[in-house]
């Protein structure tokens, strides 16, 4: 049924079990996974001069983190049974939510999956929901693991 399969990934315990579902359908299917760590723009750029290495730092930061985030995945891939064939991106200068359906779009996933933090009320108003923003924005199916 899918045949390449698009898991958001951030390093967080929500996105470590959507990575297990992820991995567990693309054996299931034989489909391609493609593990997306999004980097969101550099949050201090300002008026006055910019300091190159607060960007260097956070770049640095945000890497090695894709790098761990990726490396889980990978180990995934490659227990129980037939090997997922995996590809890991990095998506840099994009909101989160964007980053993820556009690089959906670019590799023709015909499915997503992420990870829901679960938050509700206040708590979910105020620090927005990417994926509900996600689900909002996809043209294809969108599967939301808790």
């Amino acid at each position: 049924m899918f045949k390449h399969i698009l898991l958001a990934t951030d390093g967080s315990a929500a996105s470590e079990h959507a990575a297990q579902l992820a991995v567990g359908l693309a054996r299931t299917h034989g489909a391609k996974l493609t593990a997306v760590y999004v980097v969101d723009p550099y949050p201090y750029i300002g008026v006055g001069e910019i300091n190159p290495m607060g960007f260097q730092a956070y770049m640095s930061a945000a890497q090695a983190q894709a790098a761990e985030a990726h490396a889980k995945i990978e180990t995934l891939c490659k227990q129980g049974g037939a090997a997922v064939e995996l590809e890991a991106r990095l998506v840099e200068d994009v909101g989160a939510a964007n980053g993820i359906v556009q690089t959906a779009d670019a590799i023709k996933a015909d499915l997503i999956v992420v990870g829901s933090h679960g938050r509700s009320g206040i708590s979910r108003l105020m620090l927005g929901s990417v994926s509900t923003k996600v689900v909002a924005e996809s043209k294809i199916p969108v599967l939301v693991t808790r």
